[in-house]
């Protein structure tokens, strides 16, 4: 996302700047105060029933846990895309190869769901690992880029003024959903310690290092690379290499390559293992096939859910692929994970206004609303738009449409 957004130009400042305050803060509020009043194991499926009925209860859950299945994949794309620098070299070639990159993002899937279903004791250590890569690769970044700064100064003018485009508005909800992630601890609110003071005290801790992780990362990807030539998908490598070159570290690619590879698969570990727990849930309700709700004999873990969310990801990685480039995939990828992303986040603020939440509310779901609507506004690099929006489109009807049908079906046991 860093790269994503460090490609639009040093004026994408700002993007964070109003991300941060127009949705960041108005979700930790909000996230905050529903915590308090329904702190049960569930999060936004919870609050939606709670304040809207089961149907939209269902549908908040259901769209949220859809949101991780094209989610997941963007974030393997990106981690198989990246670790392909620690080759050196000969290994940046592949970096854009869907032939490199598909392979190795269905191998850590699955390695990533059968540890999960093993239980939380192994997989979170691999989430901590994963935090710890993420934080010393933006580190990294930042020091090369003032060292590098003080060599030669940025790689290009920096232009701090937001130059409005098509291809700006379709990062825009993209920079918005980077700061998503503080609901994701109330889904499993019955497996957190105090959930009621845990979960508010974290939403505000993770919310400081984070926005400063984005501003100071994006600074430093524009010092060490002219914006155009900024990938949105393998440009903290391309960064961290033309540091090492500027300052005589040729290593220092294969590094952060590592980094941002151990950084990406823990990430995706922790989210693999909390979105598990929204079909827990809702099998448990017997909105979905009971099975859903049942654990492992053994390891006491959503298996089942496990290892559908598998075979989903297998299955949109390999179709939204169809007759697309990496990078265009990769982008219809983020903008599905976006679109189903924001239909529950209107729930959430729409569940916080009921609860007299007032200006949050109010400027989480403007946020959202924006956010959905930007989302079908196809990239510069998409090869044929229409397709490209259409099968947003499409995506999302069939999307709502098979969840009123799944919902209006008896669960089987």
């Amino acid at each position: 996302m860093l790269a994503a957004v460090a490609h639009t130009g040093a004026g994408s400042i700002w993007l964070w700047i109003s991300a941060c305050i127009l949705f960041f803060v108005p979700s930790a509020l909000c996230v905050s105060a529903l915590s308090r009043r329904m702190p049960d194991e569930g999060g936004l499926y919870v609050w939606a029933r709670e304040s809207f009925g089961p149907w939209h209860g269902f549908l908040c859950g259901y769209c949220y846990w859809l949101t991780n299945l094209f989610y997941f994949p963007s974030l393997l794309l990106a981690g198989a895309a990246m670790s392909a620098y620690t080759m050196g070299a000969r290994g940046a070639a592949f970096s854009e190869s869907a032939a490199f990159a598909l392979p190795l993002s269905l191998g850590l899937l699955w390695f990533a769901t059968a540890l999960n279903i093993r239980g939380l004791n192994l997989g979170k250590w691999l989430g901590n690992l994963g935090g710890l890569s993420t934080l010393a690769t933006g580190g990294l970044i930042v020091v090369l880029a003032a060292m590098a700064w003080r060599t030669q100064g940025p790689a290009a003018p920096l232009d701090w003024t937001l130059h409005w485009s098509w291809e700006n508005l379709n990062f825009w909800p993209q920079v918005a959903f980077a700061f998503g992630g503080l609901e994701l601890g109330a889904v499993m609110g019955a497996e957190v310690h105090d959930a009621e003071r845990t979960i508010p005290r974290a939403a505000w801790l993770s919310g400081v290092l984070i926005t400063g992780f984005y501003l100071a990362g994006t600074v430093g990807l524009l010092v060490l690379l002219p914006p155009a030539t900024i990938s949105p998908v393998t440009g903290l490598t391309q960064a961290a290499g033309a540091g090492g070159v500027l300052l005589g570290l040729p290593w220092m690619t294969v590094l952060v390559a590592l980094l941002l590879s151990v950084g990406i698969f823990g990430q995706f570990s922790v989210w693999l293992a909390g979105s598990a727990r929204l079909p827990l849930v809702l099998g448990l309700d017997r909105h979905i096939p009971a099975k859903f709700g049942r654990l492992h004999p053994r390891f006491g873990t959503p298996s089942t859910s496990l290892l559908f969310q598998a075979c989903a990801c297998t299955a949109f990685l390999l179709l939204l692929h169809a007759g697309e480039n990496l990078r265009s995939g990769y982008q219809l990828l983020v903008d599905m994970t976006v679109i189903t992303y924001f239909i529950p986040f209107l729930y959430l603020f729409g569940a916080a206004w009921k609860q007299r939440r007032g200006w949050a509310a109010a400027s989480g779901m403007g946020v959202s609303l924006l956010a959905l609507a930007l989302s079908f506004v196809p990239p510069g690099s998409a090869e044929h738009p229409w397709l490209f929006v259409a099968k947003l489109l499409g995506g999302t009807a069939l999307m709502i449409g098979f969840a009123r049908f799944w919902y209006g079906r008896p669960a089987a046991a």
